[in-house]
């Protein structure tokens, strides 16, 4: 899997500080930028954010370049609305040789390994001789797997990154849009480290667990790790 951040908006954090400031202030956008420190801005999203006023994220953007991810992975991202999309075409780009994602389950189990790997070369061999016989690729596409490999370009802005950060992140999503989402975080602290610097399953970024009995224990041992770094 490669994830790249390929561009976002310049000083993110001080856009969102500047457009926080706007909404009281007399002067204008272009003045009230240049009047903000880096500190100030900080300590303006810090208090943004705690205060749950995340609009004002809304007019930073991050854009990502992401591959070898699985059509099994992209099902999931697009789900998430607030953001725009631009995959690999499986009805232009011809698959006569696709790659494909092994889930590690599969991979730890030799058996199943060696049936998925001949599973996966019986429908290259369909879509291969549908695609020989003249059949268009958009409709041999049809016998290609969830696993074959896709490349995606997404852009989110920061407030529907949070929100994909606190479901994505959470030990109960799936294991491959899970690897995802931390790797786009990381991109995302490396150039805006105020804005994500709690970003997470909301056992971080909120202190609670919605998963009930499925909870994984995650928010306890960060509850026992907190109380314990107050004693000392």
């Amino acid at each position: 899997m490669q994830v790249k951040l390929v561009r976002h908006t310049p000083e993110p954090e001080k856009t969102v500080a500047m457009s926080a400031r706007l909404c009281y202030s007399p002067i204008g956008a272009a003045q009230l930028e240049e009047k903000i420190s880096d500190e100030q801005a900080a300590a303006l999203v810090r208090k943004l954010v705690s205060m749950g006023h995340f609009s004002t994220l809304e007019h930073v953007t991050f854009t990502f370049a992401i591959e070898g991810v699985s059509r099994v992975l992209t099902h999931q991202l697009v789900r998430h609305r607030i953001a725009s999309y631009s995959q690999q075409s499986q009805r232009y780009v011809k698959e006569h040789n696709f790659e494909v994602i092994m889930p590690p389950s599969i991979a730890a189990k030799p058996e199943a390994k060696a049936e998925f790997e001949d599973l996966m070369q019986k429908l290259q061999d369909a879509y291969n001789k549908f695609t020989e016989m003249g059949i268009p690729a958009e409709d041999a596409r049809y016998v290609l797997p969830n696993a074959a490999e896709t490349k995606i370009v997404c852009t989110f802005n920061a407030r529907s990154l949070l929100n994909f950060f606190s479901l994505r992140c959470c030990m109960r999503a799936q294991w491959e849009i899970r690897a995802l989402a931390e790797k786009m975080l990381a991109e995302c602290k490396r150039v805006a480290p105020v804005i994500f610097e709690n970003a997470g399953p909301t056992c971080v970024s909120e202190g609670i667990c919605r998963e009930g009995a499925m909870s994984c224990g995650r928010l306890e041992a960060i509850l026992k790790a907190k109380k314990a770094a107050e004693k000392n």
